[in-house]
Formats: C-alpha cells, structure tokens, sequence
C-alpha cells in the first residue's frame, strides 16, 4: 500500500506546487505526492516562474494544473499539509475524521521530530505531539505565500520548501534495520 502526502495552499499556484513536486523528487518510491488549493483561480497548468524556481531546484515542472481541494482527496491521503492553518483547517472542515492526519507542513516537521518508524507511525508521533509540545504563533506554522510580491519572494520561498520536502523525506523514509 502506498503513502499519500497531499500539500495544500491558497491556489494550488505555488507553494503546494512546489512542495508536491520536490517531494516527490526527494522522496522513496514509496510516497505518492498530490497537491490542492482552497480557492484556486481555476485549472491553470505551472506559471513560467513557478517552474523555472521548481526547474534550479531540480524538480519537474511539466504535466501539473492546479485543482480545488475535496473531501475526496483528504479522505484518500495518509497525511494531509497545509501550508498555513486556515488550509489545515480546510481539509479538516471537508474530512472532520482526518484531524490526525493533517497538520502544516512546518507543525509537522516540528512534532514529528525524532520519530521513526513506518510512515503511519511518524504520522500517528506527530499527532499524539499535539499538546505535548509548547504551541507556536501563526507565523511559526506558515509557509508565506509569495503571491504577487515578485520572483525574489518565489524563490526564497522555494528554497524553504525544498528544506522542509528534504526534512519530510527523511522522516517518511523508513531506515533499514541493521
């Protein structure tokens, strides 16, 4: 059976984008990668920027389009990551019973540290953290959307997210026992 992390942000335009597609770089055989947004402005294929910042990274910028997020895809993902709360949210409003599941990406990475194991035991670490760890503010657990503030912003932004898809590479690569 196959693990499923679907990446969610505002538009499905940029940071969801990027995340899915250098995951899916960075990540085992074993990891399917999908991404969504709340309010897409449609079905539009990768901005020119979006796949040159994806492209300098090493990720694959061809054969995307953006779509809206349903039940159907949180209901369908082993591990949902929004890029800002009011996406975790959104998933949990269409999936109520996913709440274990879906987190930020930037909440995940900082509950999930130091697990190990299989990928549903990282998953089920990281929600039982919920609590057990000091809360952060907002700003902590976002990725900042760098819609229409210029190509610096898209890159730097990139750059960030191939940091946390290497990081969440390596907690869903379970390590062989010696």
């Amino acid at each position: 059976m196959s693990f499923e992390v679907l990446f969610v942000c505002t538009g499905n335009v940029h940071r969801s984008v990027l995340a899915e597609r250098l995951l899916a770089q960075h990540a085992g055989a074993g990891v399917r990668v999908a991404s969504a947004g709340t309010r897409p402005p449609g079905p539009y294929e990768m901005d020119r920027e979006t796949r040159t910042v994806l492209e300098q990274l090493g990720g694959e910028g061809r054969d995307f389009t953006s779509r809206r997020l349903t039940g159907e895809m949180v209901a369908g993902a082993s591990l949902v990551l929004g890029m800002e709360r009011e996406h975790r949210e959104a998933a949990v409003r269409l999936r109520p019973g996913a709440l274990r599941r879906v987190f930020t990406l930037r909440e995940f990475l900082r509950l999930a540290e130091g697990a190990q194991g299989a990928q549903g035991d990282v998953v089920a670490y990281a929600a039982g953290m919920r609590g057990e760890v000091a809360p952060v503010d907002a700003e902590q657990d976002a990725v900042s959307d760098p819609w229409g503030l210029g190509y610096e912003a898209l890159s730097a932004c990139g750059t960030l997210l191939d940091a946390h898809t290497r990081a969440l590479a390596a907690l869903l690569t379970p390590v062989a026992p010696r």
